[in-house]
């Protein structure tokens, strides 16, 4: 079993102790006599010096010729250097190459055109500023699921393949399902509502697929969904409801990440230090807002990015908008009168837009049905989610989070397509 990087940086192992670890070389120089490694592993990077006297001349000969993103093991001495990275080296004995990586195609190409990163994805995932995002991604669905455990939540697992569309035909992904026709998820919403007539508070985090010709940095055709569906409860116990699970992943993410998040550029003190309240305004306060900053936008249209990114700039916390008119809103939503809907959105500050949509959903099945004909889809191919309307039906309410457009608000990423190991855009389905 090797030693993991950090584990030797950390102290773990005493001056003189021998360990032997594997990884991958970031960057190597030699004077002949002596070679410098800087080696990494899923834990850190470390250097490791190869001096002539201290291995066979095979092993010199094969450090010296070392290049990058070579895979090797490495037993050596542990040694306390303040000069090296991380304050502590490794004083190589042996040294065996376990994978050659002539002409790493990445080397060099940093400062490239990010279609050339792109295209070169399966490689570019090694980078250090990669792995830290892959990190504090798996910390937020981690303290996701936590949460949601602690709070008497049921993770379940609804399909992916549908019948019908949840947010609107135009943006779904279509396929060939035996002899008939399907389409890929756009979110799991419909089948949780089903679930909580038996295990009243279920969530799930699944794959969500939007076909939307969008070219912006915070649309993704394919991304990760947090959805949660709750039996017995308002629009504004839900919102309440939120704050607590956003701070907390929030909290628990810049706690286990802080090292990767400053990495990345992000502001881990601000994520260990947020909490609620979040400021609370109305969609009829938002276009006051928005037109007090000379925006021309009118009511009964939908925030774009721009309106989104200007709302956000008066506030230092997420914020939420609530009740949006119901005809820029999808037909499931609780009719609040006067043509609008008890929904909310939760808009990043900063510019990094939404991250959560939600809303306590309509439990009159007359007023859903008369929804779905305006909106041109036939309730006959709801029949199973209708059927929910009439036998037991209650108050609930539901929410959906994307996992990458949390992540990129956490990290300060630019584009979302870093919050994502492989992306998937309207112009990407490669590698």
């Amino acid at each position: 079993m090797y030693a993991k990087i950090k584990d030797v940086l950390s102290g773990r192992f005493a001056d003189g102790e021998e360990v032997e670890i594997g990884g991958w070389v970031v960057k190597n120089r030699s004077s002949g006599k002596i070679v410098f490694t800087l080696i990494r592993d899923a834990t850190g990077e470390m250097q490791v010096t190869t001096r002539k006297g201290n291995v066979c001349d095979e092993a010199l000969k094969v450090a010296d010729a070392l290049s990058m993103e070579c895979s090797v093991i490495v037993k050596g001495k542990v040694r306390t250097d303040p000069r090296a990275p991380g304050g502590k080296e490794l004083l190589a004995t042996e040294l065996k190459l376990i994978g050659t990586s002539k002409d790493y195609p990445i080397f060099g190409r940093e400062e490239h055109n990010p279609e050339v990163l792109l295209d070169l994805r399966h490689l570019h995932v090694r980078s250090k500023e990669l792995v830290a995002v892959m990190k504090v991604k798996d910390a937020v669905l981690s303290a996701c699921r936590e949460w949601f455990r602690a709070n008497g939540f049921y993770e379940v697992t609804p399909p992916i393949i549908i019948s019908s569309a949840c947010e609107g035909g135009s943006t779904l992904f279509e396929v060939k399902y035996f002899e008939d026709k399907a389409y890929l998820s756009q979110s799991a919403q419909l089948y949780l509502e089903s679930l909580i007539f038996g295990l009243e508070k279920v969530y799930s985090i699944t794959p969500s697929f939007r076909a939307e010709k969008s070219r912006t940095t915070r649309h993704l055709a394919e991304y990760w969904h947090i959805e949660g569906e709750m039996a017995w409860m308002g629009l504004y116990e839900m919102i309440d409801m939120l704050e607590s699970l956003v701070c907390f992943v929030c909290n628990k993410a810049a706690e286990e990440r802080y090292g990767e998040i400053k990495l990345i550029g992000g502001d881990p003190e601000y994520f260990k230090a947020l909490k609620p309240p979040f400021p609370r305004i109305t969609y009829d306060d938002a276009i006051k807002a928005l037109q007090a900053d000379g925006f021309s936008i009118k009511w009964g249209e939908d925030f774009g990015t721009h309106e989104e990114r200007q709302l956000s700039t008066h506030y230092d916390k997420p914020i939420f908008v609530t009740e949006y008119p119901a005809e820029v809103k999808a037909f499931y939503m609780k009719d609040a009168g006067n043509g609008k809907v008890l929904n909310v959105d939760m808009i990043a500050p900063k510019g990094f837009g939404e991250v959560i949509g939600a809303s306590e959903r309509e439990t009159d099945l007359r007023i859903i049905e008369e929804r779905l004909r305006r909106q041109g889809e036939d309730p006959s191919k709801y029949e199973w989610y209708l059927d929910l309307r009439r036998y037991g039906s209650v108050p609930h309410s539901g929410f959906g989070m994307g996992a990458e457009r949390l992540v990129r608000w956490i990290c300060g990423l630019e584009h979302i397509r870093d919050a994502i190991p492989f992306p998937r855009t309207i112009s990407r389905s490669y590698p």
